[in-house]
C-alpha cells in the first residue's frame, strides 16, 4: 500500500524546508489559525469546522507524518483523518517543517497543530500545550548488518569510545548528553543512516518504530536492534508522543482529547488506523500515562 522507498523524498524535503523555514514563517499564514484577532484565535474549534479544513505542520519522519507522491500520510496523519474527521474537519493539510521550528510555527500561527508524533517533554510542554499520548515509545539502534559492536543499548556507548549518532531535537540526543556519550547530531532520519554508512558514528539510535521502518524498506546493510527504554540516573525514560496545539485553543484540545480517549480505549479500533504504518499493540499508551505526568517530568509512577 505504500511504496516505503519514497521516504527519501520527505526525509530530504524536510532537510530543504529547514533552509526555508525562517522566510516561510515570515510570510504565510494559515487561514484559519492566523485569521483569530486579539485573543489569538480562543476559538479555533469553530474556525476550523467552519472551514472544514485543519492545517498541520510535520517534519516528513516516516512512518508518523510524510509524503509519499504528493500525499500526506502516516499514523499520525491517520489519527488525525480520523479524530478531526470526527468533528466535522474533513481535510488535514500539511505544511513541511524542520522538526525544530515546529513548535515555534505553531506558535506563530503558521499552522493549527502539530502532526509529529512529538515526544511530551517538560520542556515542550512549556511552550505548548500536548494532547493526551498517543503513542507509547521505545528507542533502538540502528547498527551495520551483524552489528559488530555487540551494542545493545544506549549504556553501551558509556566509556567505549564509540560513538553515536542522533537526531536534533530528538529525546535521544537527550539521552547521550545526559550519559555523557560520544555523540553527533544529525538533521533528519537519511543524515543519520548516512553517517552510519560513512563510518561517522556506530550506530543511529531513535525511536524503534521509525528506525524498523527504515530498515524494512528503504536502507540496505544495516540491522535495528531490539527495542529498549533508556535509563538515566537509576529512573527509566518512559515516554509517549501527542499532538501539539496552541496553549489557548483549549476548546480544540479538549474536543480532540475527547475523541483520542475513545480510539486510545479499543485496541482493535486503535490498530485498525495505526497498524498499516507498523504501530502495534506495544504503541499503545497504558491508561496511568498522562499528558500531565509527562510534562512533570516525575516519571517515578511509571516505573
Amino acid at each position: 500500500m505504500h511504496n516505503r522507498r519514497s521516504f527519501f523524498r520527505g526525509a530530504s524535503l524536510a532537510l530543504s524546508a529547514a533552509a526555508l523555514g525562517g522566510s516561510l514563517a515570515a510570510c504565510s499564514r494559515t487561514s484559519t489559525g492566523g485569521e483569530g484577532g486579539e485573543d489569538g484565535g480562543s476559538d479555533l474549534l469553530s474556525q476550523l469546522q467552519d472551514a472544514g479544513k485543519i492545517v498541520v505542520g510535520f517534519a516528513g519522519e516516516a512512518p508518523y507524518s510524510f509524503e509519499d507522491g504528493g500525499e500526506l500520510m502516516g499514523a499520525t496523519v491517520a489519527m488525525h483523518r480520523e479524530i478531526f474527521g470526527s468533528l466535522g474537519i474533513d481535510e488535514v493539510e500539511g505544511k513541511l517543517t524542520d522538526w525544530n521550528s515546529l513548535i515555534p510555527g505553531l506558535n506563530s500561527r503558521q499552522f493549527d497543530a502539530v502532526s509529529a508524533g512529538m515526544s511530551i517533554l517538560p520542556e515542550r510542554c512549556a511552550e505548548a500545550a500536548f494532547s493526551e499520548p498517543e503513542f507509547q515509545y521505545t528507542t533502538a539502534l540502528m547498527v551495520p548488518e551483524g552489528n559488530p559492536e555487540g551494542l545493545e543499548n544506549m549504556d553501551s556507548f558509556v566509556d567505549s569510545g564509540l560513538t553515536v549518532a542522533t537526531m536534533s531535537g530528538a529525546i535521544e540526543s537527550t539521552y547521550a548528553t545526559d550519559l555523557g556519550l560520544d555523540s553527533i547530531e544529525v538533521g533528519g532520519p537519511q543524515d543519520g543512516v548516512d553517517a552510519l554508512k560513512a563510518g561517522n558514528a556506530d550506530a543511529f539510535a531513535l525511536t524503534a518504530i521509525s528506525l524498523n521502518w527504515l530498515a524494512d524498506n528503504t536502507v540496505d546493510g544495516v540491522e535495528v536492534t531490539e527495542s529498549f527504554v533508556a535509563e538515566i540516573d537509576g529512573v527509566k525514560q518512559v515516554g509517549a508522543g501527542g499532538t501539539v496545539f496552541r496553549k489557548d485553543d483549549t476548546s480544540l484540545l479538549d474536543a480532540y482529547n475527547e475523541k483520542l480517549a475513545e480510539i486510545v480505549s479499543d485496541e482493535a479500533r486503535y490498530l485498525s488506523i495505526v497498524g498499516d504504518f507498523g504501530f502495534t499493540a506495544e504503541e499503545l499508551p497504558p491508561a496511568d500515562m498522562t499528558a500531565e505526568i509527562l510534562c512533570s517530568g516525575d516519571l517515578s509512577s511509571l516505573q
